[in-house]
């Protein structure tokens, strides 16, 4: 029995529910029911009942259940104390590109704090992060997905869909949701790709592959960049996450409705061939 199958049992236990329990998770459902499984045969009794309204524990599972979570609990205890053991006396540094949530770096100095760390943060671009980490030239970077990991251990911590961001007074604000036809003639407001590139050309192929070609206007995140932009009286949108809106009394966010809309996804990373006891606590605290 491994504590990778005790927690996917504990999260399936939680959600109830076998496709929301590997969302959290960040697996496919079918690996995820392999694993539950894999946990049953090993003990040799069924976890669960299993219903098209979801999952429920048995009696062998309600035994378990507990079990699960002190064994959880002892093993993130031991991580910390190791955490606390060997982590330096100096902060972690991490990378942090423009763009990010704006609660973010707090919930990550909080998580820190909280697992006996301190931090200071670097403002990179996310493609300017890759080679610092694998170099050892940052402890973490906060990453905007997809990247190449290799050489990197990379966690989802953040994944939400894009919508479309414009000024109040914009044509398409008047909707309650914008579909991909409805942006035909906009232009895009975007980034210029060295900052991210795998982000830049997986959102740009989205848009493609639904008969959306747009002008680009190219722009930095800087928020005050992206206001000024988007308020300049042209047919100019930008794809953003619905907290982008959030204080800025001169815009207006709708979601993108639409088959095979992109989502915005950040990682945080941590080089591959140097494990670090505080990565998978950080991991879990973000993604909350």
């Amino acid at each position: 029995m491994e504590f990778r199958q005790l927690r996917y049992f504990c999260a399936v236990a939680d959600e109830g529910n076998l496709t929301r329990a590997a969302e959290w998770l960040g697996l496919r459902s079918p690996s995820l029911s392999q694993q539950i499984r894999s946990l049953e045969r090993e003990l040799g009794a069924p976890l669960f009942e299993r219903s098209a309204a979801g999952m429920a524990l048995t009696a062998a599972g309600e035994a378990l259940l507990p079990e699960a979570r002190a064994a959880l609990a002892a093993a993130e205890r031991g991580a910390r104390a190791v955490a606390s053991a060997v982590v330096d006396v100096r902060p972690l540094t991490v990378g942090v590109p423009p763009g990010v949530p704006p609660d973010l770096p707090e919930r990550l100095r909080t998580a820190a704090r909280d697992l006996g760390a301190e931090v200071v943060f670097e403002d990179v671009a996310t493609d300017g992060q890759l080679p610092r980490l694998r170099a050892g030239g940052l402890d973490f970077g906060v990453l905007a997905l997809p990247v190449d990991g290799t050489g990197l251990d990379v966690r989802t911590v953040r994944d939400e869909p894009l919508g479309v961001l414009m000024t109040r007074g914009h044509p398409l604000a008047a909707l309650d949701g914008i579909g991909w036809a409805d942006l035909e003639g906009q232009e895009l407001l975007w980034f210029p790709r060295e900052l991210a590139s795998g982000y830049h050309d997986a959102v740009l192929a989205a848009c493609r592959a639904a008969g959306w070609r747009p002008a680009l206007r190219t722009a930095t995140a800087r928020r005050a960049i992206t206001r000024a932009e988007l308020a300049s009286g042209d047919p100019v949108v930008a794809l953003r996450p619905r907290w982008d809106a959030a204080g800025e009394p001169g815009l207006a966010w709708r979601p993108l409705t639409a088959e095979g809309a992109p989502r915005l996804r950040y990682g945080l990373a941590r080089p591959g061939d140097a494990p670090h006891p505080l990565l998978p606590g950080l991991a879990r605290h973000l993604a909350r």
